[in-house]
């Protein structure tokens, strides 16, 4: 399962993770072969420490979970989470503001976070359960236009995750421009699949070891 483990990233974005729960995260991806580990941006240093000397990297979050916060406030996350060694970084688009009609204020938001990032690849988080179809499309195309690698389902922490409706929509939006990656509510091995069958490249999620092993998990991201 060594390809399905390298469309992974290992997720832990709990506000009550612990160093410990870090640590075992990290120990994990290592030991499965996932392709990242997906932290929260106070946790990047130690993630970067526990995989040393390993080809998984680690994915900071910013703006994390509502992408609600000021557009500076946002950069300068991003900006500091790659300086302690964040390779990817997984930011939430300005969800209301996209509701509003106000693209052009989402664009100047995710321009500063990709500039911010520098060298490490952006996936753009829409929030798919609180957006019509045309608005996905709309953030599809804001996404394209601000150097995205990636656009991304939900940071599933909202109302709804990944779907595979969502997926191809994504997928055909973006036309092979940027990648897709698929994060919420994944927690086992057919709809793991599923999902990169739809025109995923990247799974986000905590359940990645029952997924490689063929089980359910119960709960979680």
């Amino acid at each position: 399962m060594k390809n399905l483990a390298q469309t992974i990233d290992h997720t832990l974005l709990k506000p009550d993770a612990t160093g410990a729960d870090i640590a075992r995260l990290c120990a994990e991806a290592r030991e499965h072969g996932f392709f990242s580990v997906c932290v929260n941006s106070s946790r990047v240093l130690q993630a970067v420490a526990e995989l040393q000397g390993s080809d998984v990297i680690v994915a900071a979050v910013t703006g994390f979970p509502l992408g609600a916060m000021e557009t500076r406030a946002k950069a300068f996350e991003t900006a500091r989470a790659v300086e302690l060694g964040a390779r990817e970084i997984d930011t939430v688009l300005a969800v209301g503001m996209l509701i509003e009609g106000r693209a052009d204020l989402v664009l100047q938001d995710l321009n500063e976070v990709v500039r911010s990032a520098g060298p490490a690849s952006v996936k753009v988080i829409l929030e798919t359960c609180l957006l019509s179809d045309a608005q996905k499309q709309t953030a599809c195309a804001i996404a394209l236009d601000a150097g995205a690698a990636f656009v991304k389902t939900s940071t599933g922490f909202s109302s709804g995750g990944a779907t595979l409706a969502d997926v191809r929509l994504m997928a055909e939006a973006v036309a092979g421009r940027c990648q897709v990656k698929a994060s919420g509510g994944i927690r086992d091995t057919s709809t793991a699949v599923a999902m990169l069958k739809a025109g995923a490249s990247r799974l986000g999620t905590s359940n990645g070891i029952a997924i490689l092993k063929g089980t359910t998990a119960g709960s979680g991201y």
